[in-house]
Protein backbone atom coordinates (compact mmCIF):
# COMPACT_ATOMS: atom_id res chain seq x y z
CA UNK A 1 0.00 0.00 0.00
CA UNK A 2 1.28 3.21 -1.03
CA UNK A 3 2.31 6.05 1.28
CA UNK A 4 -0.51 7.97 2.79
CA UNK A 5 -3.25 5.60 0.80
CA UNK A 6 -4.83 5.01 4.24
CA UNK A 7 -5.23 9.04 4.77
CA UNK A 8 -6.70 9.68 1.24
CA UNK A 9 -9.09 6.21 1.65
CA UNK A 10 -10.24 7.32 4.88
CA UNK A 11 -11.08 10.95 3.54
CA UNK A 12 -12.85 9.62 1.05
CA UNK A 13 -14.65 7.58 2.77
CA UNK A 14 -15.54 10.11 5.78
CA UNK A 15 -16.37 13.21 3.23
CA UNK A 16 -19.13 11.20 2.00
CA UNK A 17 -20.76 10.08 5.24
CA UNK A 18 -20.53 12.65 7.70
CA UNK A 19 -24.37 12.74 8.68
CA UNK A 20 -24.49 9.20 9.19
CA UNK A 21 -21.10 9.41 11.41
CA UNK A 22 -23.12 12.09 13.37
CA UNK A 23 -26.16 9.85 13.95
CA UNK A 24 -24.24 6.77 14.40
CA UNK A 25 -23.52 7.22 18.07
CA UNK A 26 -27.55 7.52 18.71
CA UNK A 27 -29.21 5.74 16.50
CA UNK A 28 -30.04 2.81 18.52
CA UNK A 29 -29.41 1.70 22.08
CA UNK A 30 -26.75 -0.73 20.67
CA UNK A 31 -24.40 2.23 19.00
CA UNK A 32 -25.79 4.43 22.33
CA UNK A 33 -23.45 1.80 24.26
CA UNK A 34 -20.32 3.15 23.13
CA UNK A 35 -21.48 6.45 23.27
CA UNK A 36 -22.80 6.65 27.20
CA UNK A 37 -20.07 4.59 28.06
CA UNK A 38 -17.53 6.66 26.67
CA UNK A 39 -19.05 9.44 28.52
CA UNK A 40 -19.42 7.84 31.90
CA UNK A 41 -15.65 7.12 32.12
CA UNK A 42 -15.04 11.18 30.83
CA UNK A 43 -17.14 12.30 33.79
CA UNK A 44 -15.83 9.73 36.17
CA UNK A 45 -12.01 10.81 34.84
CA UNK A 46 -12.03 14.96 33.61
CA UNK A 47 -11.51 17.30 36.05
CA UNK A 48 -14.42 19.72 36.08
CA UNK A 49 -13.19 22.14 33.88
CA UNK A 50 -10.37 22.79 31.64
CA UNK A 51 -9.00 22.62 28.19
CA UNK A 52 -9.45 20.11 26.13
CA UNK A 53 -8.68 18.46 22.59
CA UNK A 54 -11.05 16.46 20.43
CA UNK A 55 -8.40 14.88 18.29
CA UNK A 56 -10.22 12.89 15.49
CA UNK A 57 -13.02 14.04 16.46
CA UNK A 58 -15.33 13.98 13.17
CA UNK A 59 -18.85 15.89 13.19
CA UNK A 60 -18.00 16.95 16.74
CA UNK A 61 -20.73 14.99 19.01
CA UNK A 62 -18.01 14.55 21.61
CA UNK A 63 -16.54 18.29 21.26
CA UNK A 64 -20.27 19.65 21.40
CA UNK A 65 -21.11 17.56 24.85
CA UNK A 66 -17.98 18.27 26.50
CA UNK A 67 -18.39 22.09 25.36
CA UNK A 68 -22.08 22.04 26.96
CA UNK A 69 -20.62 20.35 30.40
CA UNK A 70 -18.49 24.10 30.31
CA UNK A 71 -15.08 22.56 28.75
CA UNK A 72 -12.97 24.68 26.67
CA UNK A 73 -12.67 22.24 23.44
CA UNK A 74 -10.76 22.26 20.37
CA UNK A 75 -11.77 19.77 17.59
CA UNK A 76 -9.34 18.34 15.38
CA UNK A 77 -10.30 16.29 12.03
CA UNK A 78 -9.01 15.32 8.87
CA UNK A 79 -11.91 15.45 6.70
CA UNK A 80 -12.82 19.49 6.02
CA UNK A 81 -16.73 18.13 5.70
CA UNK A 82 -16.93 16.92 9.23
CA UNK A 83 -15.33 20.20 10.47
CA UNK A 84 -17.46 21.92 8.01
CA UNK A 85 -20.89 19.99 9.72
CA UNK A 86 -19.66 20.36 13.11
CA UNK A 87 -19.30 24.12 12.70
CA UNK A 88 -22.73 24.36 12.21
CA UNK A 89 -23.76 21.91 14.58
CA UNK A 90 -21.98 23.67 17.46
CA UNK A 91 -23.89 26.68 16.64
CA UNK A 92 -27.17 25.17 16.69
CA UNK A 93 -26.21 23.73 19.94
CA UNK A 94 -25.41 27.66 20.98
CA UNK A 95 -21.97 26.33 22.46
CA UNK A 96 -19.58 28.84 20.44
CA UNK A 97 -17.89 30.10 23.47
CA UNK A 98 -16.52 26.74 24.86
CA UNK A 99 -15.62 25.83 21.43
CA UNK A 100 -12.14 27.02 20.97
CA UNK A 101 -10.88 26.33 17.92
CA UNK A 102 -12.10 23.83 14.57
CA UNK A 103 -9.05 22.47 12.49
CA UNK A 104 -8.22 19.95 10.10
CA UNK A 105 -5.58 18.18 10.33
CA UNK A 106 -4.22 14.13 11.16
CA UNK A 107 -3.67 13.00 14.64
CA UNK A 108 -0.15 12.09 13.49
CA UNK A 109 1.02 16.13 13.43
CA UNK A 110 -0.35 18.07 16.11
CA UNK A 111 2.21 20.87 14.55
CA UNK A 112 -0.50 23.47 14.67
CA UNK A 113 -0.53 23.18 18.58
CA UNK A 114 2.33 23.88 21.22
CA UNK A 115 4.01 21.08 23.87
CA UNK A 116 2.02 20.38 26.50
CA UNK A 117 -1.27 23.13 25.96
CA UNK A 118 -4.16 21.21 26.90
CA UNK A 119 -5.31 19.66 30.23
CA UNK A 120 -6.81 16.80 28.65
CA UNK A 121 -7.15 15.21 25.06
CA UNK A 122 -9.51 12.23 23.44
CA UNK A 123 -9.24 10.96 20.47
CA UNK A 124 -12.50 8.67 20.37
CA UNK A 125 -14.32 6.07 17.68
CA UNK A 126 -10.83 5.06 16.35
CA UNK A 127 -8.70 7.50 14.53
CA UNK A 128 -5.80 5.18 15.13
CA UNK A 129 -7.47 2.52 13.06
CA UNK A 130 -7.52 4.16 10.59
CA UNK A 131 -3.74 4.33 10.12
CA UNK A 132 -2.06 1.96 8.23
CA UNK A 133 1.68 1.95 9.58
CA UNK A 134 2.49 1.20 13.03
CA UNK A 135 5.12 4.09 13.06
CA UNK A 136 2.21 6.52 11.60
CA UNK A 137 0.28 4.87 14.68
CA UNK A 138 3.48 5.40 17.44
CA UNK A 139 3.60 8.76 16.52
CA UNK A 140 -0.10 9.87 16.29
CA UNK A 141 0.29 8.95 20.22
CA UNK A 142 3.34 10.43 20.53
CA UNK A 143 1.91 13.96 19.34
CA UNK A 144 -1.64 13.17 21.61
CA UNK A 145 1.18 12.85 24.53
CA UNK A 146 3.21 15.73 23.43
CA UNK A 147 0.07 18.56 23.45
CA UNK A 148 -0.81 16.98 27.08
CA UNK A 149 -0.03 18.92 29.95
CA UNK A 150 1.90 16.68 32.75
CA UNK A 151 -1.05 14.92 34.57
CA UNK A 152 -3.64 15.31 32.49
CA UNK A 153 -5.56 12.74 30.99
CA UNK A 154 -5.57 10.92 27.72
CA UNK A 155 -8.72 8.97 25.98
CA UNK A 156 -8.12 6.99 22.97
CA UNK A 157 -10.72 4.70 22.01
CA UNK A 158 -9.63 1.98 18.68
CA UNK A 159 -11.30 -0.78 17.10
CA UNK A 160 -10.93 -4.39 18.36
CA UNK A 161 -10.14 -7.43 16.71
CA UNK A 162 -12.09 -9.74 18.50
CA UNK A 163 -14.74 -7.77 18.82
CA UNK A 164 -14.83 -7.29 14.83
CA UNK A 165 -14.14 -11.23 14.67
CA UNK A 166 -17.56 -12.21 16.97
CA UNK A 167 -19.74 -10.54 14.55
CA UNK A 168 -18.06 -11.78 11.80
CA UNK A 169 -20.76 -15.28 11.05
CA UNK A 170 -23.69 -13.07 11.01
CA UNK A 171 -22.45 -9.95 9.38
CA UNK A 172 -19.92 -10.96 6.90
CA UNK A 173 -19.96 -14.46 5.71
CA UNK A 174 -19.22 -13.26 2.20
CA UNK A 175 -15.47 -11.75 3.40
CA UNK A 176 -14.85 -15.05 5.14
CA UNK A 177 -15.00 -16.88 2.05
CA UNK A 178 -12.10 -15.23 0.80
CA UNK A 179 -9.33 -16.86 2.40
CA UNK A 180 -6.50 -14.50 1.78
CA UNK A 181 -8.06 -11.56 3.41
CA UNK A 182 -9.50 -13.34 6.36
CA UNK A 183 -6.18 -14.88 7.28
CA UNK A 184 -4.34 -11.24 7.23
CA UNK A 185 -7.12 -9.66 9.34
CA UNK A 186 -6.75 -12.71 11.78
CA UNK A 187 -3.23 -12.96 12.05
CA UNK A 188 -2.49 -8.72 11.62
CA UNK A 189 -6.06 -6.75 12.35
CA UNK A 190 -5.51 -5.89 9.00
CA UNK A 191 -8.37 -4.38 6.93
CA UNK A 192 -8.24 -3.10 2.62
CA UNK A 193 -10.73 -5.23 2.15
CA UNK A 194 -12.67 -6.79 4.70
CA UNK A 195 -16.05 -5.12 5.00
CA UNK A 196 -15.43 -1.48 3.77
CA UNK A 197 -13.58 0.30 0.63
CA UNK A 198 -11.03 2.27 3.46
CA UNK A 199 -7.68 0.72 5.83
CA UNK A 200 -8.78 -0.37 9.24
CA UNK A 201 -6.48 -1.77 11.74
CA UNK A 202 -8.26 -3.55 14.63
CA UNK A 203 -6.44 -3.53 17.57
CA UNK A 204 -6.39 -6.51 20.63
CA UNK A 205 -5.96 -5.21 24.18
CA UNK A 206 -2.26 -6.67 24.14
CA UNK A 207 -1.54 -4.49 21.32
CA UNK A 208 -3.17 -1.15 22.38
CA UNK A 209 -1.27 -1.70 25.84
CA UNK A 210 1.77 -3.17 23.92
CA UNK A 211 1.79 0.42 21.97
CA UNK A 212 1.22 2.53 24.95
CA UNK A 213 3.74 1.11 26.94
CA UNK A 214 6.57 2.82 24.60
CA UNK A 215 5.84 5.93 26.16
CA UNK A 216 7.46 5.72 29.53
CA UNK A 217 5.76 9.14 30.80
CA UNK A 218 2.45 7.34 29.87
CA UNK A 219 0.40 5.33 32.65
CA UNK A 220 -2.46 3.07 31.37
CA UNK A 221 -5.21 3.20 34.47
CA UNK A 222 -8.04 1.68 32.83
CA UNK A 223 -9.50 -0.42 29.81
CA UNK A 224 -13.23 -0.42 29.02
CA UNK A 225 -15.10 -2.46 26.14
CA UNK A 226 -17.28 -0.15 25.18
CA UNK A 227 -20.02 -2.09 23.61
CA UNK A 228 -19.58 -5.31 26.25
CA UNK A 229 -21.19 -8.41 26.30
CA UNK A 230 -23.89 -6.69 23.90
CA UNK A 231 -21.28 -6.69 20.72
CA UNK A 232 -21.73 -9.89 18.96
CA UNK A 233 -25.78 -9.62 19.15
CA UNK A 234 -26.58 -5.81 18.31
CA UNK A 235 -30.12 -6.87 17.61
CA UNK A 236 -30.78 -8.22 20.60
CA UNK A 237 -29.45 -5.19 22.99
CA UNK A 238 -31.77 -3.16 20.92
CA UNK A 239 -34.66 -5.60 21.53
CA UNK A 240 -34.18 -6.02 25.10
CA UNK A 241 -33.68 -2.22 25.51
CA UNK A 242 -37.18 -2.16 24.95
CA UNK A 243 -38.03 -3.54 28.22
CA UNK A 244 -37.01 -1.11 30.58
CA UNK A 245 -36.66 -3.50 33.63
CA UNK A 246 -34.45 -6.10 32.00
CA UNK A 247 -32.32 -2.81 30.20
CA UNK A 248 -31.88 -1.66 33.56
CA UNK A 249 -30.71 -4.94 35.02
CA UNK A 250 -28.12 -5.04 31.80
CA UNK A 251 -26.74 -1.46 32.30
CA UNK A 252 -25.95 -2.25 35.86
CA UNK A 253 -23.92 -5.57 34.74
CA UNK A 254 -22.44 -3.76 31.91
CA UNK A 255 -20.45 -1.21 33.88
CA UNK A 256 -19.65 -3.86 36.25
CA UNK A 257 -17.87 -5.67 33.83
CA UNK A 258 -17.14 -3.69 31.00
CA UNK A 259 -12.98 -3.02 32.37
CA UNK A 260 -12.89 -6.91 32.63
CA UNK A 261 -9.95 -7.54 30.44
CA UNK A 262 -12.02 -10.03 28.10
CA UNK A 263 -14.78 -8.29 28.05
CA UNK A 264 -12.14 -5.10 26.58
CA UNK A 265 -11.06 -7.25 23.79
CA UNK A 266 -14.75 -8.63 22.70
CA UNK A 267 -16.00 -5.34 22.64
CA UNK A 268 -16.67 -3.58 19.02
CA UNK A 269 -14.45 -0.62 20.60
CA UNK A 270 -11.92 -0.51 23.23
CA UNK A 271 -11.37 2.31 25.38
CA UNK A 272 -7.85 3.25 27.22
CA UNK A 273 -7.82 5.52 30.00
CA UNK A 274 -4.07 6.77 30.55
CA UNK A 275 -2.36 9.67 31.83
CA UNK A 276 0.88 11.90 31.47
CA UNK A 277 3.04 11.64 33.87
Amino acid sequence: MEKDKSEILTKDVYSRQVKREWKRLVKDSFHNLEFQTTLYFLKKYLQKKGSILDAGGGPGRYAIELAKSGYNVTLLDLVKNNTDFAKKKIKLAKVQNNIKGVFNGSVTDLSVFPDECFDSVICLGGPLSHISEEGKRIKGVSELVRVSKKNSFIFISVMSKIGTLSQAPTKWSKEIKVKQHFQRFISLGEDYKWHGKYYCHFFTLEEMKSLLSKFKNVEILEAVGLEGLGSASPEGINKLSQDRKAWKNWINAHYMLCTHPSVVDMSLHMLLICRKT
